[in-house]
């Protein structure tokens, strides 16, 4: 028997709690993880709270993140012993995820844990430090260089904000700093590098299609009204790595961006994301974020504390990542 969140839905209605799973019950898989450490995402709360469809069958144990370590294998890929994370693949949504102690995965969504980092550490960056840096190679790929002009960050107090804001400082980049906790700024400047903070309220109402350049990319978590106006907002030229729906999936803009301005709009996938790609970033990770960050960006609970830090976070009161320890 193993601790874990599992999500029912019958006469009762959708409720999650703190279950005794039996390790008969573990779905199928060719590799089997004792799981050291997960987190928790906006997708984890929508899953546990039950505020979105997320969850496809029932029961499920949520959590599309994980780090741990290889305990049973049928595949040559891994062996006992090795360590290994994961992220998306609907885990925690279609097939048991992260948030209990012992994980039955499809060896193919794992990739060995980077060199540098331990289990903790990979949580702590987890799917937002790699969706994150998803997005700021999208930029790079597209040429937006430090010397291109100012990037825009949305949801700066988030996880996946934290970290691009974190990592595109440390690459040299000018970051402007969107967020609703104006009294965060000095967090978000001082900790994270941010070289200017605006209210979120600049770029949350309809807005014109076209508007005063300001910056020559940006990373946007938020989704609707915002991205319209970062578009519109974005320099000829310039690159928008879009990658989350905090404030919604509507998208009410113009052409005028890009067709004006030659501005690109770069969707960032962190869940189907081909094997070369996730090794990629998650090495990019590994020797870019240095372990100090890493405390300021993250705080850490156990399991019996994810269903009312997940109330938390929902409301917006979580600042950037909560890793879950899963080894007590």
């Amino acid at each position: 028997m193993f601790n874990g969140i599992l999500i029912q839905k019958d006469e009762n209605g959708y409720h999650a709690n703190i279950s005794q799973i039996d390790e008969s019950q573990l779905p199928e898989g060719d590799v089997t993880v004792q799981v050291n450490y997960s987190s928790l995402n906006y997708k984890d709360g929508l899953a546990i709270s039950g505020k979105s469809p997320v969850v496809r069958q029932f029961p499920m144990v949520p959590g599309i993140d994980l780090a741990g370590t290889v305990i049973e294998s049928a595949t040559s890929k891994y062996n006992v012993g090795d360590h290994v994370v994961l992220n998306g693949w609907g885990v925690g949504e279609k097939h048991w995820g992260g948030l209990a102690q012992i994980a039955r995965l499809n060896s193919q969504w794992l990739i060995p844990l980077p060199k540098g980092l331990t289990p903790k550490q990979a949580m702590a960056i987890g799917t937002a430090g790699y969706t994150a840096m998803l997005a700021v190679m999208a930029l790079e790929k597209n040429g937006i260089a430090p010397q291109s002009g100012k990037i825009l960050v949305t949801g700066a107090n988030g996880g996946v904000g934290s970290f691009a804001i974190a990592i595109l400082s440390r690459l040299g980049y000018q970051v402007i700093a969107s967020t609703g906790r104006p009294e965060e700024s000095e967090y978000l400047i001082h900790q994270l590098g941010a070289a200017e903070v605006i209210d979120r309220k600049e770029l949350s109402e309809p807005g014109k299609p076209l508007m005063k350049e300001r910056w020559a990319g940006a990373v946007d978590s938020v989704g609707s009204y915002t991205l319209a106006n970062v578009c519109a907002s974005t320099a000829y030229g310039g690159t928008v790595a879009a990658c989350g729906l905090a404030q919604g999936m509507d998208l009410n803009c113009s052409v005028a961006p890009f067709i004006l301005r030659g501005v690109t709009l770069a969707g960032i996938d962190s869940v189907m994301r081909p094997y070369a790609d996730r090794v990629s970033a998650w090495e990019r990770l590994a020797n870019i974020v240095d372990a100090s960050l890493l405390e300021k960006i993250s705080a850490e609970i156990p399991l019996t504390q994810v269903i009312p830090t997940i109330a938390k976070l929902m409301d917006g009161k979580v600042r950037g990542r909560v890793i879950v320890n899963l080894q007590d």
